[in-house]
């Protein structure tokens, strides 16, 4: 038995929580991962897991064998990492989730100086709107938006964007321009963004010196992906607010007229996130340094 690719075949299985995707994660037949940790198990002569036909649970010597093991291969990720070539010339796969709007506007246009600058890192990009869970889907890293709510994840603040309020001009000469936030509540159509894990309406947010309001009223169209929302404020279906680096380019072009410029919210961080228990390569720390520096000139 391969003992270390033992344990790393049980730790993926306990991630993933079922043999098939923890086989996906580590392209190797399921067949051979569950040989692999049926070998562990009579090694060791305890039961690590607990299979049904359903699922997969972990045993309390499983879960004991786990957080003791992650902790030795932590630290030979650490040894392997400072020493030779991992060092100085970055290499590997990374796995990274994204949302939409960020991804095709903000990262993937920056890539290819990432990639002359690390041409040895492989890149597999998710992008969508939803929140993926970093330990099953086996994600490297995630950018997130907003206050976060998951204490048992490691958090890097890498930046920040503000908002913008705005509306097609078709639009404003039909329905006219709001003076005031209060005018969306009755005299206008919004466009809302709904949470691609919720369903619920984001409100809109307004602030303006020590003035607070919030919009979250009933609107004339919903949608759940940041691109497609920002694509209905264009087809003049109603007001959107949404991020400036979004709408930035068709203000400037005049297909969007910002309104409501007093009421400016507080600004919307950003974090890149990952998990406590999965070691911080090299490869993961320059693209968060990367990114770092892209939301650092995003903001100016």
């Amino acid at each position: 038995m391969d003992q270390l690719l033992a344990i790393k075949a049980f730790a993926r299985v306990v991630e993933a929580g079922t043999f098939s995707r923890a086989a996906d994660s580590l392209d190797m037949p399921k067949a051979t991962m569950t040989k692999l940790v049926q070998s562990l198990e009579t090694h060791l002569g305890v039961k690590l897991l607990q299979r049904t036909t359903r699922k997969v649970s972990v045993t309390p010597d499983g879960a004991a064998y786990y957080e003791k093991t992650m902790r030795l291969m932590k630290d030979l990720n650490d040894i392997d990492a400072s020493f030779g070539a991992a060092q100085t010339r970055p290499s590997g796969h990374l796995r990274i989730d994204v949302g939409s709007s960020l991804a095709s506007l903000v990262i993937i246009p920056a890539l290819p100086d990432f990639m002359a600058l690390y041409p040895d890192i492989q890149i597999d990009l998710g992008v969508s709107d939803r929140h993926v869970d970093l330990i099953s889907d086996n994600v490297d890293c995630v950018i997130r938006g907003g206050e976060l709510t998951d204490l048992s994840l490691v958090a890097r603040k890498i930046g920040s964007t503000t908002w913008i309020t705005c509306a097609s001009p078709a639009y404003l000469k039909k329905y006219g321009k709001p003076r005031h936030p209060e005018d969306l509540r009755t005299a206008h159509k919004l466009v809302n963004y709904l949470s691609a894990r919720t369903g619920r309406v984001l409100p809109m947010q307004f602030a303006k010196g020590a003035q607070r309001i919030e919009i979250n009223e009933a609107h004339a169209f919903g949608v759940n992906e940041s691109s497609a929302h920002l694509a209905a404020g264009l087809a003049g279906l109603g007001i959107i607010h949404t991020f400036s680096y979004m709408a930035q380019t068709h203000i400037d072009n005049g297909r969007l007229l910002p309104i409501l410029e007093d009421w400016k919210p507080l600004a919307y961080p950003f974090y890149v996130v990952y998990p406590p228990n999965r070691h911080l390569s090299n490869r993961l720390r320059v693209f968060i340094d990367w990114i770092a520096d892209r939301f650092e000139h995003l903001s100016k």
